[in-house]
Order: structure tokens, then sequence, then C-alpha cells
């Protein structure tokens, strides 16, 4: 009895820790079984820039980036982060990347900025991200290592158009780390704000694209 109230545990464990990995998804809602990522037979990432997925297993290949016009078409592929060690910052700065979702997913997935990145290519790895999805919500969140937790749940608001019937949408995301504040823009329109300190602001900033879709973007812009 006690060892089946073991085995019992951990793999109640097991899930926990793989669905707090997917929240930010459509997959805590119970689609992660039905919806696996899908290889986007990548043909070479941004060169200067690192990529890594939430799935350690993932390969790398499952993601495609297709440079166009200065911006990148992206398909995926493994939810995962990208970022260019020169795209650091810290103090008082504004971390901004244009987003348009070029098709629908099958479930609403999530893509976006994130900053105050640490130890990215460790399992102790932090950041704080900044995302939406063409159901027309926002989410803030931060990840300490294995663990996420969210900062502002999930939320819609004006400024977070849904996608229109081709699944298309596009949306302008800011965050803006000031010396009392942390604030989060979309469309030029102000959707949460956090006390300074709240989250991890200062280190690298990057792009955040979940699994399963097809957007166009660019690489983060930092002005001070």
């Amino acid at each position: 009895m006690r060892l089946t109230v073991i085995l019992i545990a951990a793999s109640l464990a097991a899930c926990a820790k793989k669905q707090d990995t997917a929240s930010d998804t459509a997959m805590a809602s119970g689609a992660a079984s039905h919806d696996p990522d899908v290889a986007a037979q990548g043909n070479g990432l941004p060169s200067g820039y690192s990529v890594v997925t939430d799935d350690s297993t993932a390969k790398l290949t499952s993601i495609r980036y297709t440079s166009t016009g200065g911006n990148w078409e992206v398909t995926t592929g493994p939810a995962h982060i990208i970022y260019s060690p020169k795209d650091t910052a810290s103090g008082v700065y504004t971390a901004s990347a244009t987003f348009t979702q070029l098709e629908a997913p099958r479930h609403p997935e999530a893509y976006g900025l994130f900053v105050g990145g640490r130890d990215l290519d460790k399992l102790s790895r932090t950041y704080t991200y900044f995302v939406v999805r063409g159901s027309g919500e926002f989410l803030v969140k931060r990840r300490d290592g294995a663990k996420t937790s969210d900062v502002v749940s999930w939320s819609a608001n004006s400024a977070v158009p849904k996608a229109d019937s081709t699944g298309k949408a596009t949306y302008r995301l800011a965050i803006r780390a000031a010396a009392d504040s942390v604030r989060f823009l979309i469309n030029d329109k102000q959707v949460a704000a956090v006390k300074a300190g709240t989250v991890p602001t200062a280190g690298l900033a990057g792009l955040r694209i979940n699994h399963n879709l097809h957007v166009l973007t660019g690489p983060v812009s930092i002005s001070k």
C-alpha cells in the first residue's frame, strides 16, 4: 500500500510539472495530448542568435526561420525563446517587437517578448515574459527555473484585437522598465503595470514563441 501511494504521488508531481511548463499555452486546458509539436523542417536559425526550447528533447530543425524584408517568418515546431547576447538591458529602457499572426493555429497559442533573462542556457534560467494570443488576450508571467508563475493572468483587453476570419492579427508589444514600475503595452496602449522589482528586468531580452504557430516578427528592439 505504501509503495502504491508513493508511485501515485510521483505520478501526480510529474503531471503537475508538465502542466506548469505549458500553462501559458492552450495545452493547459487538456489539449496537450491532442496537439503535439508539428515539425516545421527548419532551414537554419538567424545568425548570432540562440534558441532554447521548452522541451529539452526537441530538435531545432523543427523550427523554421525565414528572413524576409528585415523580419522573420517563423513556423513552429516546439515552443522556444530566441535571443542574442547583444540584446541586454538594465535600468530604464523599453524592449519592443511587432508580431503578426499569419494564420490561425489549431488552438490559441501565445507569442511575445521576454526581458530580464539570466542563465538562459541552464535549467536555472529566469526571465519575465509578456505574450498575446489571437483570441484577444494577454498574459504576463515569470519563469524561475522549472517554475512559472502568473504576474497578470490571461486577460482580455480592447488593445488586443482578436484574429480576423483569416486568422490574422497584428500586435505591437512593449515592456517599459522604469525606476518605479514595469509597464506592459500593446498597440501603444498600456494594459498592465507592476511595481519595479516585482519581476526581473535586468538581463537579456528576446522573443518567446509557442508551438505550432506561423507568425511574422523581427528581432527585439531595445531603446533607452
